[in-house]
């Protein structure tokens, strides 16, 4: 293969045989998340499928704290596939979902035909994007409602805008440089929308933007036209939800970061997961390392994939290398594999996303992007190696066979593809219009109310959000409606939680018997316990 001495066309024209590929390759996906099943993961029975529902009829209030800090997440995310699998076969719902997960790979072979400094770099970039969905979180998420890996075609999606066009954006007026920025910005800015974790990419995109040459003039404006695009594709997924959460709770992010925001509904607490920031700076540092050796560092989902990490020590090892070379007053390779301004704005991308979501994250999930785009990062730093190119060749193969040989994606445990998508066995309740349901503990159960009559009220008066005991305005409210509740009380709670259920339920002045309980089975989870509640006579 030789070398292209003049970039390629600012955004390359696809011909049959590669539209075949994109197309053949989603499909694949769709049919391999066809065969997997149902998602049944905690996440989906959580809140997934319960807040599209809850948002859809209306309620917010009606309810409280059903599935957690998830009851008030942006159910935007979710809606589309409520819809698809409230009105379509089990199959067909999966399936489009499938489709939509692999889009991925479009605006990854976008990104690769820019870059790859070859005479004819079709191939190559088709098999190297193929090899960017083979990652050990990227296979693990197929088919599930986690949807890092659907945000992820928004921001890949951004990049491609930016890495495609850059010389329009280099050479080209500020005005129409501005304009592909917000375009890019956009979709950015849609995915921080619909996912707040999606924001490290935020600080990436207006990174690769900058790092382009140009004027003050020209970057100002590329700046400024992401930024308008970002907030722009963030306010058209989430503004409606920021107003109605400040308007509800009087914190926009309700009910997270609460520490700055005090909403009275819930302790002065940030609510966020914390457990897998780094314990200090050698484990910032090595945490990439880390988390390629051991998943349990930077996730709950277990895989296996050193890909980021290799990315990593590699950068780190050219970054070096390139500061060796300039002291000697020497460069790395002018034979680079990929072309220098847009590699800058790749590089600029990964490393400043990469340290935000290291500050406020650390959760491997969230950093999907970054798994689908390290086999490219890895091309790219190694391709600036001063070596010949057949060893640099012979390296990238030997790297490319270590990261198959050692990545594992373990699939969570799905459900049939039966229908209807959620089903629910149970008693039979003699007078929902004065019936109100209490849920206790963690177990994930939100997913139960869909299918429970639509005029019973679902309260959760202890969990990861609010406890009988904590204080909070919203456990008074929840404590307040079922002190005055004149109806039937029902518990459900997790079997594994019953002497949790009693605590809670004692702090509410309630009790059940077991005799009297029954069981409640689903689809895709339980047996969750069923009980009628009784009041003591004197309430604490």
């Amino acid at each position: 293969m030789s070398v292209v001495s003049a970039p390629p066309r600012s955004w390359p024209r696809l011909a049959l045989w590669e539209w075949l590929f994109l197309g053949l390759f989603d499909l694949g996906c769709a049919l391999f998340v066809m065969s997997l099943g149902k998602d049944m993961s905690w996440d989906f029975r959580n809140y997934h499928w319960y807040i599209p529902y809850a948002f859809l009829h209306g309620r917010m209030g009606f309810d409280i704290a059903v599935a957690h800090q998830g009851t008030y997440y942006n159910p935007m995310i979710d809606v589309p596939f409520y819809w698809l699998a409230t009105h379509l076969p089990a199959y067909a719902a999966v399936g489009i979902m499938g489709a939509v997960q692999g889009a991925n790979i479009v605006p990854l072979y976008v990104i690769l035909r820019s870059l790859l400094r070859l005479k004819d770099n079709r191939v190559p970039a088709a098999l190297l994007a193929a090899f960017c969905m083979t990652g050990g979180m990227t296979v693990s998420l197929f088919g599930t409602t986690y949807y890092d890996n659907i945000m992820s075609v928004f921001v890949l999606t951004g990049l491609a805008i930016v890495i495609a066009q850059y010389r329009t954006l280099i050479a080209a007026s500020p005005w129409r440089g501005a304009l592909i920025a917000l375009c890019g910005g956009f979709f950015v800015g849609a995915a921080v929308g619909l996912k707040l974790p999606e924001a490290p990419f935020a600080l990436g995109f207006a990174a690769a933007i900058a790092v382009l040459p140009g004027d003050r003039k020209q970057r100002t404006l590329r700046l400024a036209g992401g930024a308008i695009g970002g907030i722009g594709g963030s306010a058209l997924f989430e503004g409606y939800w920021l107003v109605r959460m400040y308007e509800v709770t009087k914190n926009p992010l309700f009910p997270y970061f609460n520490e700055y925001f005090r909403s009275p509904l819930v302790r002065d607490f940030s609510f966020r997961d914390t457990r897998f920031l780094p314990h200090g700076p050698w484990h910032a540092f090595l945490d990439p390392i880390l988390f390629s050796i051991n998943w349990r560092v930077a996730d709950d989902l277990p895989c296996t994939d050193i890909r980021v990490g290799l990315a990593y020590v590699l950068f780190l090892v050219t970054a070096g290398l390139a500061l060796v070379l300039w002291l000697k007053r020497r460069s790395l390779s002018d034979d680079a594999l990929t072309q220098p301004e847009p590699t800058r704005a790749l590089f600029a991308f990964v490393v400043i996303s990469y340290l935000a979501w290291l500050i406020v994250f650390a959760i491997y999930r969230y950093i999907l992007t970054l798994e689908m785009l390290a086999p490219i990062v890895i091309v790219a730093v190694v391709g600036l190696w001063p070596l010949k190119r057949t060893w640099r060749y012979g390296v990238l193969a030997v790297l490319g066979l270590a990261i198959i040989a050692t990545t594992r994606a373990d699939i969570l445990p799905r459900a049939p593809l039966s229908d209807p998508y959620v089903r629910l066995s149970m008693p039979p309740i003699a007078h929902p219009n004065h019936t109100m349901i209490l849920m206790t503990g963690e177990a994930p159960m939100g997913y139960l109310v869909p299918e429970l009559p639509p005029q019973i009220p679902v309260i959760r008066i202890d969990g990861w959000l609010i406890r009988p005991t904590d204080g909070s305005l919203l456990s008074a409210e929840a404590k307040a409606r079922v002190t005055t509740f004149k109806g039937q009380l029902f518990l459900i709670a997790d079997p594994a939680e019953s002497v949790r259920a009693r605590r809670a339920l004692a702090d509410y002045g309630l009790a059940f018997s077991a005799r009297t309980c029954a069981d409640i089975h689903t689809n895709l989870g339980g047996p969750y316990m069923f009980c009628p509640l009784t009041r003591r006579r004197t309430a604490p």
